[in-house]
This record gives C-alpha cells, structure tokens and sequence, in this order.
C-alpha cells in the first residue's frame, strides 16, 4: 500500500533520552505519515500493515521497553503507553504491534540470561519480531488455567500438541509466546502450564506439518487466526522461567497489558472527540453549524470528560507499574473506565455525523469497530468489575 503514502516513512530513530512530550511529538510525526486512506484501505482488505510496522520497527518505538544494554530504548511503560495512545489517536490502529509491547516481560523479568542474549538485541534491531502471544482457548476462555494443550517432554525437547484460538499477528511474527499444559491439574490450579519462546522460523523451516494457522476474518482488522499444534518439536531451552510455573509468568504480564490497551481506547477517545467536534462545527443545517445545538455539542462535551479522566487512571497505574507497586487495582479499573469513555466518544462521534457515520470515506465506522474490542477483551469489564468488586471492596466471591 505504498501508493497510499502521502510521505516516505521516516528514517529518524528515537532515543532513550526523549521526555514524555518529545515521544509524544516523535510518535505522532511518524504516524502523518500513514493517512487515513492507509488505514481504510488495510481494513478492507484484512491486510497486515507492514509499512507501518516496519517504520514503527526503524524508528525504533517498537524497542521501546528494552533495556538500553540489549540496544532498546530503555522506556518506562508510561513512556510506552504514549507511543500506543498516539497511534490511535491520528487515526491509526496499534493492534498492528502492540503485542510486543507487553509480551516483551515475561522474556525481560522472566527469561534466561541466554535468552535475553539471543533474542533481545535481535528484536531491538528489528531482526525479529516477537508480536504472537498463544495462550487461549476455546474450552477454557478466560479460564487459563483450563487450557488443554499439552507439551510432553522428550529427551531435550518438549512436543506440543493442541489448539489455541485468538493467536494473533503469527504468521507476521518471528517468535511466539506458547502456554501450554505440562504436568495434570491439580488442588493448585495455577501450576502446570509452561511458558515456551517459540522460534517460528525454525518450525517453519525444519516441521512446518507440525503448525497450521486458519485465519479469522472479524469486524476489524485483527490479524487473528486459530493454531493446531501437532506435536511441534521445541527445545527445552525455550523455557521461560521454571516448567510448570508459566501461568504465573502471564499473570505478571497483565498489568502492564492492560495499562498499554487503556492508552490505545484513550487515544481513540480522544480520537473521536477531535473528529466530532470538528465535523459539528463545520457542518451546517438551518443555517447554523449543528454544533451550536446542545444537543450535539453536550454528547460531545460528556464523552470527552470520560476520556480525561479515564487518561489519569492511565497514569496513575502506569506510575504504580514504573514504582514497581501492586497496581492490579488501577490496571483493571485503567482498562475499563477507558474501553468505556472510548467508546461513549465513538457513539458521540457516529451520533453527530449522522448518515455519514456510516460511510467509511469518513472513517469513523472503522475506528468504531476497532475501539469495540476494548470492552471484550483482552478481559470483559464484567470480569473488572468482579475483580474490584472482590479484591477491591472484599465482596464475596462471584464465580
């Protein structure tokens, strides 16, 4: 879709010294690069935005959480969470290469100082890709510890064998984290699953028979697909951490999941209140912009007031992670006021254009769509508020 491209994409590299502001300005230079007819166009066509990723990739933003000795930039996630937000707020869509983002800790906090060696720099440099997170299934759902795929060792090797639904971005991905099932469950649930860093390249090279991916067309571009593993062959060198212990490896993840996400619905909030206001006052019925009517402009004013705060709870948790603090609280609760002001702002955003809400040369349908999923996943905000409603305030226990 290089024919798309107003400009060539940007060859300046981002540094480890840039203020929050700087990132800010960095990120949002980059992505006036990739007009809206960009994004259309991708949506269309369910196709990988590659363009983009790879100039996310040169710039080096997808480096982001990588400490400096591995060639990253070293950022904090509230540094991170600025580069997500800015993405969705030109109009873009992050679920491109987010995932790298967050499934970047479990290698960092987790992996072994011979992983961090050979993959780390590799990944900084753009050589790899880390972006596949395979973890859910569709008998267990949001029960992970439910999972059924199971990894038998093998003299040096683990053999996984299953299915995974909702394994996104794999067949534009280098690596891929893999939870799977390797000891019975028993009184402790969260034992028995193990996390693996998955070398694609070497599957698809030495058993490719062993990986199927069927891709899931969905209401928006997802690049989502369903795995079988049959009896793929992997090194026990891939092991994250402790066998067994995995579960626990992901659970430390979620947070900084969330916070990341949070900023990607608040940048479509933002998104959306800028797109509303500026349609309202240009559009004129009766003789007036329709953004003189109160009924138009208070939508609008409301919406946008759930995006604001919403962002401080951003922060707020970032800050926590950053500290390293318990911030399992303000994660969840970042995820759901967000996902909820964001999409408060598209129903503004679509109310306001009216019938052209619907056309997509506009736009507004497609980042519509997109911001939908914040509600779903990659936890419903009925579980959120489960959580706060128990952990938060000592209710008793729903499920």
């Amino acid at each position: 879709m290089t024919d798309l491209l107003d400009t060539a994409p940007a060859t300046r590299q981002a540094s480890p010294g840039l203020s929050l502001d700087e990132i800010r300005q960095f990120t949002r230079d980059l992505c006036a690069g990739f007009p809206d007819e960009y994004w259309r166009q991708s949506d269309r066509d369910r196709s990988y935005p590659q363009e983009f990723v790879e100039t996310l990739t040169q710039a080096r933003l997808l480096s982001a959480l990588i400490p400096t000795k591995y060639g990253g930039l070293g950022y904090s996630l509230t540094q991170a969470s600025v580069i997500m937000e800015e993405i969705n707020r030109s109009g873009g869509h992050s679920a491109a290469c987010h995932a790298q983002m967050y499934i970047m800790g479990a290698l960092l906090r987790h992996g072994t100082a011979a992983q961090k060696a050979e993959y780390l720099p590799e990944i900084a440099a753009g050589r790899l890709r880390l972006q596949a997170f395979s973890v859910t299934e569709d008998v267990a759902g949001l029960d992970t510890t439910s999972i059924l795929t199971r990894a038998e060792a093998d003299g040096d090797d683990f053999v996984i064998t299953g299915h995974k639904n909702w394994t996104s971005r794999i067949n534009d991905s280098d690596l891929a984290m893999v939870l799977a099932r390797t000891s019975d469950r028993g009184a402790d649930k969260t034992v028995g699953l193990t996390l693996f860093l998955v070398d694609l390249r070497k599957v698809r090279a030495e058993q490719p028979h062993t990986l199927e991916t069927i891709p899931v067309r969905t209401m928006f571009n997802y690049a989502t697909n369903q795995v079988h593993y049959r009896g793929m062959r992997v090194p026990k060198s891939a092991v994250i951490g402790e066998v067994d212990r995995g579960f626990r490896y992901v659970l430390d993840g979620w947070n900084a999941e969330r916070i990341l996400l949070s900023a990607e619905a608040i940048g479509d909030g933002y998104w959306f209140s800028a797109r509303a206001s500026a349609y309202a006052n240009s559009r004129e019925v009766f003789g007036r912009p329709i953004g003189s009517n109160q009924g138009v402009q208070f939508p609008i004013a409301d919406a946008y007031m759930k995006v604001r705060a919403a962002d401080l709870m951003r922060y707020e948790a970032a800050r926590l992670f950053d500290a390293g603090a318990p911030c399992g609280a303000e994660a969840n609760m970042a995820k759901h006021l967000s996902s909820e002001a964001s999409w408060a702002a598209a129903n503004a955003c679509l109310d306001t254009h009216g019938g052209y809400g619907f056309v997509d040369e506009y736009d507004v349908e497609r980042k519509f769509r997109e911001t939908r999923m914040f509600q779903t996943a990659p936890v419903s905000n009925n579980l959120i508020k489960s959580f706060v409603a128990t952990k938060v305030l000592g209710l008793p226990r729903s499920y």
